[in-house]
C-alpha cells in the first residue's frame, strides 16, 4: 500500500515556537520573500511484515521563465515507476483528488499499467487519512527556526530531514498509526 502526496515550502518560514526573555517577542527577519519555492512529492510505502519505505522527489522553482513551478503528471509517473522498481512488485496507490492526479495523461498511465498499479482516491478534504501528511509535518518541523539565506539552504534542509526520516522506518510507521488506519498481516 502506497500513500502519495505533494507539499511545498517557500522562503517564508513556517510559524514555530522558540524562546526569548519574558516580555520580549522574538522576531526573525527573513529576506527573499517570494523568490522561489521547494516542491516535494513523496510516497509512504507499507507492506505487512516488511519495513516501511519513504520515497520522495524534490524540485526547486526559482521563478525563471519556462521553469515548471511544481511537479507535473510526468514527474509523478516517473516517481511511481521508480517506486515500483524499488518495491519490486505491484502497487496499491492511495492519493487525494488534486487536479494533477486527475489529468488525462495520468488517467491514461494508470489505465495502461493496471496490471501492477491500482489507484484509490481519498475522500475530498481528508488529509488526516494520508500518512504522507505526517511526513511533511516532521520534515517542516525543523524549518520553523531556519532563517534561510537562499532557496538552496531550504532545499538542503528539506533533503537532510527527509533522508533522516527515510532511514527511520519507525517514524514512517508512526505516521500510519497517526491516521488511525491499520495494516493487517
Amino acid at each position: 500500500m502506497v500513500f502519495e502526496d505533494e507539499a511545498g515550502q517557500s522562503m517564508t518560514p513556517p510559524c514555530s515556537r522558540t524562546w526569548r526573555r519574558i516580555g520580549r517577542t522574538p522576531v526573525v527577519r527573513v529576506r527573499g520573500r517570494g523568490s522561489g519555492r521547494v516542491s516535494m512529492a513523496g510516497m509512504t510505502c507499507y507492506k505487512p511484515g516488511e519495513r516501511s519505505w519513504l520515497i520522495y522527489a524534490i524540485r526547486e522553482y526559482r521563478g525563471r521563465k519556462g521553469e515548471p513551478k511544481g511537479f507535473g503528471w510526468r514527474d509523478l509517473r516517473d516517481l511511481l515507476v521508480r517506486a515500483r522498481i524499488q518495491l519490486g512488485g505491484p502497487i496499491v496507490l492511495v492519493w487525494d483528488n488534486v487536479r494533477l492526479h486527475l489529468t488525462a495523461g495520468m488517467r491514461e498511465f494508470t489505465a495502461a499499467n493496471a496490471a501492477w498499479l491500482t489507484v484509490f482516491q481519498l475522500p475530498t478534504y481528508a488529509p488526516d487519512l494520508n500518512p504522507q501528511e505526517g511526513i511533511w509535518s516532521l520534515a517542516k518541523r525543523d524549518l520553523g527556526n531556519l532563517a534561510a539565506a537562499d532557496l538552496g539552504q531550504i532545499t538542503r534542509a528539506v533533503k537532510r530531514r527527509l533522508k533522516q526520516i527515510q532511514y527511520r522506518p519507525d517514524l514512517v510507521d508512526s505516521c500510519l498509526a497517526g491516521t488511525g488506519l491499520i495494516m493487517d498481516d
